[in-house]
């Protein structure tokens, strides 16, 4: 059985650069389109402004290397597309140009990959959705767990912009009948940044408005991958998150010494992390492998 061909759009970010090599190493064919170039052996970079609709459709509709154009005819449209590109942060452009970005390149890519007969499509959302990561001043939760089903409320212009998204996502899976899954991804740790966890354990407040959560890079790919995996689902929203609570108390304590005002909407797993991966988990079948524990020390 031929693999898998799937675009992945923002692979030379700091998520897509982790998450790209552990597609491949499943077995997918992948074609990354970002502005800057990626170095994975095995997977092209296409150069393209998501942000124009036409290059947003030639980059879903291309050859994913110089090895398509032996099979003598023009290229089928991919099985799947990922989408993470984006402004990735508040603080980085004008918060217009956040905006604008994010939003208009999720509208084309989501839209072209339709138009191309694409039934699969993953995008990044945000734990910046649930409106605490990027609030002025100190703002509390409403509740915990952070599930999906949360009243999400984000005051900035990139939280703002993935609420959208995911509406968009929405509308075009209603559409189509498509598989649309969007991913609420929390604090992104590279393997090189667990260094930074006894810092965050010595001052928890530090970590409120990542809600005491995280997702490991190479995590992430293999959430993406469990989303490649799973059909029928129609639009969904996930917690990207991982399992564990960035403490050294059990959340339910925690959360009574820290968050003494927010209610709690259900029983929490002893070190289940506040922002929680539970439909993840239960509905795509995903297993962590890199627990903070394993690298952190203390």
């Amino acid at each position: 059985m031929p693999a898998k061909r799937i675009v992945f759009t923002g692979g030379s970010g700091k998520a897509g650069r982790h998450a790209v090599p552990h597609l491949l190493a499943k077995g997918y064919k992948i074609l990354n389109v970002d502005l800057k170039p990626l170095d994975v052996k095995g997977v092209n970079t296409l150069v393209a402004d998501l942000t124009d609709n036409g290059q947003a459709f030639n980059s879903l509709s291309t050859h994913f290397g110089f090895e398509g154009y032996d099979e003598g005819k023009p290229p089928s449209p991919p099985d799947a597309v990922v989408h993470f590109a984006a402004i990735p942060r508040v603080l980085i452009e004008p918060d217009n140009k956040t905006y604008q970005v994010n939003v208009i390149s999720t509208y084309n890519v989501i839209e072209a990959a339709m138009k191309l007969g694409v039934r699969k499509v993953v995008i990044a959302s945000s734990e910046t959705t649930y409106g605490v990561c990027f609030a002025e001043g100190d703002k509390d939760f409403k509740s915990f767990p952070l599930e999906e089903d949360y009243d999400v409320d984000p005051m900035d212009s990139y939280g703002l912009s993935k609420v959208v998204n995911e509406k968009t996502a929405r509308a075009f899976a209603m559409r189509y009948r498509a598989d649309i899954y969007a991913l609420r991804i929390g604090n992104v740790i590279e393997p090189h940044e667990y260094d930074r966890f006894p810092a965050f354990l010595a001052d928890p407040l530090s970590r409120k408005r990542n809600a005491w959560s995280y997702i490991d890079a190479r995590d992430l790919g293999e959430i993406v991958h469990c989303c490649l995996e799973k059909d029928g689902l129609g639009f969904q929203v996930f917690n990207a998150t991982n399992d564990t609570i960035t403490a050294n108390i059990p959340t339910a304590e925690f959360l009574k010494r820290y968050c003494p005002d927010t209610p709690i909407t259900r029983p929490l797993g002893e070190w289940e992390a506040p922002l929680s991966n539970r439909k993840t988990r239960e509905t795509l079948g995903f297993k962590e492998e890199h627990n903070w524990r394993k690298y952190v020390k203390g």
